[in-house]
């Protein structure tokens, strides 16, 4: 028999197969009845050519080591057919080059400490910005955690990363938030409030996501999820400048606060960053006649003729500079 002529054998040797062996290796005969095409397929016998009806043994390591080479050589072929995946999936590009996937979605964390220990290490990597809206009333929080928030915003800031927070306008009256908000923006973070400040959120670098869970009944209450796809993500950044441009800056509310309204202190705010009044309309989504009435009503406020008197009044009011809408 040939080597292309042996059967591949794929089932496992049997007791009467290493009984058959080992009576062959002995010189004695293979057990009557019993079929030797198994043991002459996997070459640990062959028929005895110079007498009928005996057999030769072979090294059982031989046969092993033909069976090894035989899987490897199957293995190789495998690798080299899956070495080719990464190619075939670059060539959609050229199948439809306006398709853009975004990739995986999302991933739940099922508990408080996994969120909390995902948001810190993403945060930790952050080389951009950091987005956060927290849009509950203010409640006393454990000062450990409030210390470690802090920490990681400093982290951040002295990395040149940008930090955005946004509050609902209650907190400003919750003494342990102010206090932390002032840590916050003594080093460098921009924070604003508003009544309407959109869902709880951390959003890093336009590329990680975490939101509460909307998705499993009954899972712990401040569970969540981390999404990286990066439509959803950029969709929700696209949501979250909505929420902070129409805000207020952290600094304007209060007993000191002016008499105007977060969609005058907005207007300001794009005047002082030097677009024209026809230039803010589109950036706001109001009309130029809605801009001006807008303009006309924080200068009858203050008490000001003109809009010169008005920016002015801004620029001595905020010497810092403006915040980044």
């Amino acid at each position: 028999m040939s080597e292309t002529d042996r059967p591949e054998i794929q089932e496992p040797l049997t007791p009467q197969d290493f009984d058959a062996y080992r009576r062959i290796a002995e010189t004695q005969q293979p057990p009557a009845g019993y079929d030797v095409t198994r043991l002459v397929a996997m070459r640990l016998v062959d028929h005895d050519p110079y007498t009928p009806g005996r057999y030769i043994p072979h090294d059982p390591r031989a046969a092993a080591q033909s069976i090894t080479a035989a899987a490897l050589d199957g293995l190789s072929a495998i690798v080299q057919r899956l070495n080719q995946v990464p190619a075939l999936e670059r060539l959609a590009a050229d199948f439809d080059p306006h398709r853009l996937y975004g990739g995986p979605g999302s991933e739940f964390l099922p508990s408080a400490a996994q969120m909390n220990a995902r948001v810190g290490e993403v945060c930790a990597a952050a080389a951009d910005e950091i987005c956060s809206i927290q849009p509950g009333e203010p409640a006393d929080r454990d000062p450990a955690i409030l210390r470690l928030g802090v920490e990681r915003t400093r982290s951040a800031l002295l990395r040149r990363v940008r930090v955005h927070s946004l509050y609902h306008r209650s907190a400003h009256d919750h003494a342990q938030t102010r206090d932390y908000v002032a840590a916050m923006t003594a080093d460098g973070a921009e924070v604003r409030a508003s009544n309407t400040p959109g869902p709880r959120l951390v959003m890093v670098d336009r590329q990680h996501l975490f939101i509460d869970n909307h998705v499993i009944d009954g899972a712990e209450g401040n569970s969540g999820w981390h999404v990286f796809d990066r439509a959803a993500v950029a969709w929700v950044r696209s949501l979250f400048d909505l929420f902070w441009n129409m805000a207020v800056r952290w600094q304007d509310i209060g007993a000191n606060a002016s008499p105007l309204s977060e969609r005058q202190w907005r207007i300001l705010r794009e005047l002082s960053a030097g677009y024209t009044q026809e230039q803010v309309g589109p950036r706001i989504k109001l009309s130029r006649r809605a801009v001006d009435k807008e303009i006309a009503a924080a200068r009858e406020a203050l008490s000001f003729r003109t809009t010169f008197q008005l920016m002015a009044w801004y620029g001595r009011a905020h010497r810092g500079g403006p915040a980044a809408g």
